[in-house]
């Protein structure tokens, strides 16, 4: 919880190359017409959108998602929300 709160006080800038060096890439998926990008850092989940969906460009917005049952939850919302 306490590696939340610090991620959370970081730039945008230095939120992504903290995923980019101790994160792992788990994927990304098409919403709302952008490409999304998964990382997982220790216990959190993080969706990063990229200007221009371009992942060498600057980010433009992180969801940050605290553990893997908040992950499920917000992915069946999300699932459940196209149909």
């Amino acid at each position: 919880m306490l590696h939340k709160f610090f991620f959370n006080r970081l730039s945008l800038e230095k939120k992504v190359k903290q995923l980019h060096e101790k994160g792992v890439a788990l994927g990304s998926r098409i919403k709302d017409g952008r490409q999304v990008h998964m990382y997982m850092l220790r216990d959190l989940f993080v969706e990063v959108l990229y200007q221009e969906d371009k992942t060498y460009l600057a980010p433009e917005k992180v969801n940050i998602l605290n553990g893997l049952s908040n992950l499920q939850q917000y992915l069946e919302t999300e699932f459940r929300s196209r149909f």
